[in-house]
């Protein structure tokens, strides 16, 4: 095969335009191959490696390909070898007609990076068609007085070969009154004149029958024949003669069939048969024939076939007139096809990537694809554009080669899918338009870290759960898909390290619920907080966490213990009561507490049993024994009474006290126990002792507290009088120093004095009066008596 030749005078300037399009790289040296027609499909054409500058190993991973200029697949690139073969039989006639040379424009295109190479084929003519007259019997009708060397034009033969395979030469067969005389056409065609060498004579012959052979220019050549009658005629002295020498008009192409195109006319000076003339075409093609024919009376020259500017842009038609006497005339008709906007432009699309990462670098190469229009001038011309606010750029690059281009980042969670409507318009009237749609998908990266729903979640879980219980849930979303989106639960170190949060909770990895791993403990543990995190299985996994805090609550586990009187088996505390009290004396104080909060932890006192029903009564809130009425002499000296302590709980837990009363006419007589409990106070506990101690503490407290608060008081009075006077901070005393609605604590209305029974050697304390009393000073023993009455009932 053979590379395009090339001047040696010149200097060969190779063009080189870079496109910003990845770097694609298109070379402006036109490479030539040959190849004969007919050739047998898969020969060999040539080895495109040397020319492109590439070797053979990147053919195929640069994605090497052919495109020829009508997208019809001629030749085939051998990726492994970088041979050129052919694709299928070619027929130059039916590729290019009698166009010379036959050339077939393509490119080598390399898609990654993307480069062009210009390259075109030259088809190369063989022998293989014979020539042909359209008229196998030529009538020639001559006048006998016509003058020797006359020359009469004939028909030509037709071949569909081109060159030296065309017609090349004409013979006649051998008569004493023609030579052939072989002339050239404007379009470079040979036709044969018949010579006349003498007079004819049509007495002795009237008809004379020659035979015309035409021969190309092959090897071996190929020969046609048609045979001439030559009528010999009377005289007729006068030629038909056109009023144009050129007739020229312009038809679009899309006329309709049987449209007029022109009409031409002759004129004949002779009269008669010798003045009557006929139209015809002389000398065209086949195709010619087929598109227009010419009314043989009149001159009018009608379509036959409909025009098509993009294949023939113009005709030219010799006619002829001819007169009775076999005279003709000679002109020409130039027809020029207009052409009309009747081809929309066409879309070719040459590779597309789809699905892309959405994290694609801008300007990456997405689709290229080509454009075409058949139409000429302004209808040709085409205009090309995508819809607007797309992330993609159109680029235009080698000829009507475009590249969809990415123009700034993409975000999957944004849109996973673009719907891309490529529209070429051309600019003819009306214009024509003409939409390729493309569905490009994006590729999730893992771009997206968890998120939780909450930032912090509080969970509430009652005391004395049972393991394993599902106390709550949390739960994370992850805006990237596929695996990127599959998250992973877990439970992350406490800041804490004395938390044993691996034997309290667990969490479930992949749906986040949270269990408690064992029975807690609202008096040991009341709260605790840990972080979750969630992680993606991404590819670098991205996560996040949450803060959870689990509230323990409580429940009603734990009954009332009672702190005073003691009830540890020792010998019971006895209580003296004077008789001459007055109603509502206190007798004695019930202190209990409850390791349970809340109302759980709410405790009432009631008297569930007394020697003596009626004499007693004990303060719901405080715990407060005091009596009920007078006593008199009728009374029995001891009393036994059975204070009930019960919590607010659901349901309520409770505890008994016994109390010993013992009344006595006056605290200045000697008290002896009675023998049996001088004998049960000899084996007392000796945690009586420390409750003594205790108590002592708590009264001295109270009593420092009691103090401050009128230190406060007359400090804020004398600020009135002299601001700064004082340094006292202003506040309400210490919380745990009070009683709160009668939580087991002493009352902060009474302050006592203890004393310890001597001779005895017990710890035994009584409580006798109260020395501050928290109640106004006028006749403080009536109020208070009056206020306990009324709080049991009586009147």
């Amino acid at each position: 095969m053979e590379l395009g030749e090339e001047s040696p005078q010149h200097v060969r300037q190779v063009l080189l335009f870079f496109v910003f399009l990845g770097g694609s790289l298109v070379c402006s040296e036109t490479r030539r191959y040959s190849v004969a027609e007919e050739t047998e499909t898969g020969s060999f054409i040539a080895n495109v490696v040397k020319d492109i500058g590439s070797g053979v190993e990147d053919l195929a991973a640069r994605g090497a390909r052919v495109i020829f200029d009508d997208y019809k697949s001629y030749l085939w690139l051998d990726p492994q070898t970088g041979n050129l073969l052919l694709n299928e039989e070619l027929d130059r006639e039916a590729l290019c007609d009698l166009t010379e040379p036959c050339m077939l424009h393509f490119q080598v295109l390399l898609e990654n990076p993307l480069q062009f190479f210009q390259a075109e084929l030259w088809v190369k003519d063989i022998n293989d068609h014979t020539p042909t007259f359209l008229d196998k019997d030529i009538l020639l009708k001559i006048s006998e007085v016509t003058a020797p060397g006359t020359a009469f034009q004939m028909e030509s033969a037709q071949d569909l070969d081109v060159g030296k395979n065309g017609v090349q030469n004409y013979t006649l067969s051998p008569n004493p009154h023609f030579h052939l005389k072989v002339q050239d056409s404007d379009e470079g065609r040979k036709y044969p004149e018949l010579v006349l060498d003498q007079s004819l004579d049509r007495e002795k012959e009237p008809e004379i029958r020659l035979t015309l052979t035409a021969l190309d220019g092959g090897s071996p050549p190929r020969s046609g024949t048609a045979v001439v009658r030559v009528l010999v005629l009377d005289i007729n002295d006068n030629a038909p003669e056109f009023e144009r020498p050129v007739y020229e008009v312009q038809v679009p192409e899309n006329s309709p069939l049987d449209s007029l195109i022109i009409k031409v006319s002759a004129t004949d000076l002779d009269a008669g048969i010798n003045g009557e003339l006929t139209y015809s075409f002389s000398h065209v093609s086949k195709d010619t024939r087929k598109t227009f024919e010419i009314h043989p009376i009149s001159g009018e020259v009608h379509l036959k076939a409909l025009l098509d500017f993009e294949l023939v842009q113009s005709y030219t038609i010799n006619i002829q007139a001819t007169d009775g006497g076999s005279l003709s005339g000679k002109s020409a008709i130039l027809v020029r096809v207009v052409d009309v906007n009747d081809n929309p432009p066409e879309i070719v699309m040459t590779s597309l990537t789809s699905p892309i990462p959405e994290n694609a670098s801008p300007e990456m190469v997405v689709a290229v694809f080509s454009l075409r229009d058949q139409d000429s001038g302004d209808n040709g011309k085409m205009v090309c554009s995508i819809q607007d606010n797309l992330p993609f750029l159109l680029k235009p690059t080698f000829k009507n080669f475009y590249t969809l281009v990415t123009e700034r980042p993409l975000d999957r969670e944004t849109s996973t899918e673009y719907n891309i409507t490529i529209t070429v318009t051309d600019l003819g009237t009306p214009r024509l338009k003409t939409q390729h749609n493309i569905t490009l998908l994006v590729s999730d990266v893992n771009d997206n870290a968890p998120a939780f729903t909450q930032t912090s979640y509080t969970l509430f879980l009652r005391e004395n759960n049972s393991p394993a219980l599902h106390i709550g849930s949390v739960s994370a979303t992850d805006r990237d898909a596929g695996a990127n989106a599959q998250l992973t639960y877990s439970l992350l170190p406490p800041h804490d390290p004395q938390l044993p949060l691996a034997s309290l909770v667990s969490i479930n990895a992949d749906n986040g619920h949270l269990f408690a791993l064992r029975a807690l403990d609202f008096e040991a543990l009341r709260a605790f907080e840990f972080r979750v995190g969630a992680t993606d299985r991404g590819s670098p996994a991205l996560s996040s966490q949450a803060l959870v805090r689990v509230q323990v609550l409580d429940a009603n586990d734990n009954a009332p213990f009672v702190l005073y009187p003691l009830q540890n088996g020792s010998a019971p505390c006895t209580e003296l009561v004077p008789r001459a009290a007055e109603p509502g004396y206190l007798v004695s104080k019930v202190v209990a507490v409850d390791a349970d909060s809340g109302q759980n932890a709410w405790l009432s006192f009631q008297l569930l049993k007394a020697t003596e029903p009626g004499l007693f009564g004990v303060w719901a809130h405080n715990g407060e024994v005091r009596t009920a009425r007078l006593l008199s002499e009728r009374d029995a000296a001891k009393h036994r009474l059975v204070v009930l302590v019960k919590d607010n709980g659901e349901p309520a837990q409770s505890a008994s006290v016994t109390l010993h009363v013992l009344l006595v006419d006056g605290f200045s007589q000697p008290y002896l126990p009675l023998p049996e409990a001088a004998a049960d106070q000899a084996q007392a506990d000796p945690l009586t002792v420390y409750l003594v101690i205790a108590l002592a503490s708590v009264s001295s407290l109270f009593l420092f507290s009691v103090l401050a608060f009128i230190a406060v008081r007359l400090c804020r009075r004398s600020r009135a009088a002299w601001v700064g006077g004082c340094s006292v901070p202003e506040g309400h005393l210490p919380g745990h120093l009070v009683d709160v609605s009668g939580t087991g604590t002493l009352s902060q209305s009474y302050q006592y004095e203890v004393c310890l029974t001597g001779g005895s050697g017990t710890s035994e304390f009584k409580f006798l009066k109260p020395v501050i009393p928290s109640l106004p000073p006028q006749n403080p023993e009536k109020e208070e008596s009056h206020t306990f009455l009324n709080g049991f009932g009586f009147n």
